[in-house]
């Protein structure tokens, strides 16, 4: 416990000797009684460690895991092994921003590695260090496309994840950024709509792939008029799936941008994540954040430098790109070793069996008397039920079964009232999904 009581009777008698004080209270005499008083307060009794290491597993095993179901933007995904046991070496686990190339080529290395793995993997030119997390990359490349573009109207369809689009209106108020949401139609982008608000002062149009409903889109049509209007097209997508799916930079996206937590990031009751944003060269002076550089030092050798820092708010506060002042480059590393110990061949591999399970559980569920389906729209790893029974009394019951159940989507709005939104992960097993559509038949016959 020394680290934690760093001074005995003896030191701290030690210290008031060497400077005349007799006592504490003496020290802090000037201080007024009435400042000093501190508030009664209700705790227990001191533990030693043993009691209380025995107190803290009573407390962990009151926690009940359940099998999840549940999307909406954070993804109950595999983590390998070998990942927490890199990332916590002291080498690595650090907050600290690396300024000073000569000690710290390590750290710059692998947030080049990063940089260069977002950038394959969206298929855009540049990528910077990472941001915080999904929302707040979303927001940076609203703001990238507003400083750009030199107009301030942003359209974003409706069917990008609310929480998104709340963290947007939030920027966007004090940005003095005028946000137009163009409401989903079918589960998905209302392309049509959008094409016809492209007025000369759009700056940008923000998509989702796939989309909050978990329903893939193609927004090539969409990129191609947003071209023509002299705005920039932001797609907010899943890197898990780029595997498979066409790349932002094959569909002629401007800017890349979403939360890297479907890396191998576990939840962790939400955080932290890892947010990324690639774009294309035009726009790298824009980025906001760290980039880092590959470069020759003076005697010929390779080395890793943070450049482009007259972007960056420690050179120039005013008028920095952004106000980013911690980095998230641990977690950048975290999806760094996942993306390199899984290999091209992996995530393709991860991919296709978070759609084969997601595709499972979906023709299962709608051979139950609960379920309708709402659309038929391409999904990949969630959709969306209509739900012909009380969505609360299932949800609670299948918990009590080891089961969270999805996200029920009446919380999104009125329009969605009855309708839930599943997801099926590549954690997931068929046995897990039987059970699961056996407990769902079981409360089919029981409620």
């Amino acid at each position: 416990m020394f680290k934690y009581i760093p001074h005995t009777d003896a030191d701290i008698k030690e210290m008031l000797d060497k400077i005349g004080v007799g006592s504490i209270d003496e020290l802090f005499s000037e201080i007024p009684e009435e400042v000093k008083k501190r508030a009664e307060y209700n705790l227990e009794p001191a533990l030693s460690e043993l009691e209380g290491r025995k107190r803290l597993s009573c407390l962990a095993g009151m926690n009940k895991p359940l099998v999840s179901f549940c999307g909406a933007g954070a993804y109950d995904v595999y983590t390998p092994s070998v990942i927490p046991y890199l990332t916590s070496r002291q080498e690595f686990l650090t907050s600290y921003t690396p300024y000073q190339p000569e000690i710290a080529q390590g750290t710059l290395q692998y947030i080049f590695e990063f940089q260069s793995m977002i950038c394959e993997l969206t298929g855009m030119d540049v990528s910077n260090a990472s941001v915080y997390d999904g929302a707040t990359a979303t927001v940076e490349a609203m703001l990238m496309a507003v400083s750009h573009t030199k107009r301030n109207a942003v359209l974003v369809s409706g069917a990008v994840n609310p929480r998104t689009i709340a963290a947007l209106k939030t920027y966007a108020s004090f940005r003095s950024v005028e946000l137009r949401i163009i409401a989903a139609k079918d589960y998905g982008t209302d392309v049509s709509a959008l094409k016809a608000g492209l007025t000369g002062d759009v700056a940008a149009v923000i998509v989702q792939n796939p989309n909050f409903f978990g329903y893939v889109e193609d927004y090539e049509d969409l990129a191609g008029a947003v071209k023509d209007n002299g705005s920039l097209l932001i797609m907010n997508v899943d890197p898990s799936t780029l595997s498979v799916l066409k790349t932002p930079g094959e569909i002629g996206a401007d800017i890349a941008c979403g939360d890297g937590q479907t890396l191998g990031i576990p939840l962790s009751f939400g955080g932290p994540y890892v947010g990324f944003i690639a774009a294309n060269k035009a726009l790298l002076r824009k980025m906001p954040g760290r980039i880092c550089g590959m470069t020759t030092d003076v005697d010929g050798k390779r080395a890793f430098v943070l450049t482009l820092q007259a972007r960056e708010q420690h050179i120039r506060r005013e008028k920095a790109t952004s106000n980013i002042c911690s980095n998230q480059s641990l977690m950048a590393l975290h999806t760094v070793i996942y993306m390199s110990i899984m290999g091209k061949a992996g995530l393709v591999e991860v991919a296709n069996r978070a759609a084969a399970n997601t595709h499972y559980l979906y023709e299962g569920l709608l051979k139950t008397n609960l379920f309708k389906k709402v659309t038929d729209r391409p999904f990949f790893k969630e959709f969306v039920l209509r739900v012909s029974a009380d969505i609360g009394a299932l949800r609670d019951y299948l918990a009590e079964k080891g089961f969270l159940f999805g996200y029920d989507l009446g919380q999104v709005g009125p329009e969605h009232e009855n309708e839930i939104l599943l997801c099926a992960t590549e954690t997931r097993t068929k046995a897990e999904i039987d059970e699961l559509l056996a407990k769902v038949e079981e409360y089919a016959h029981v409620r």
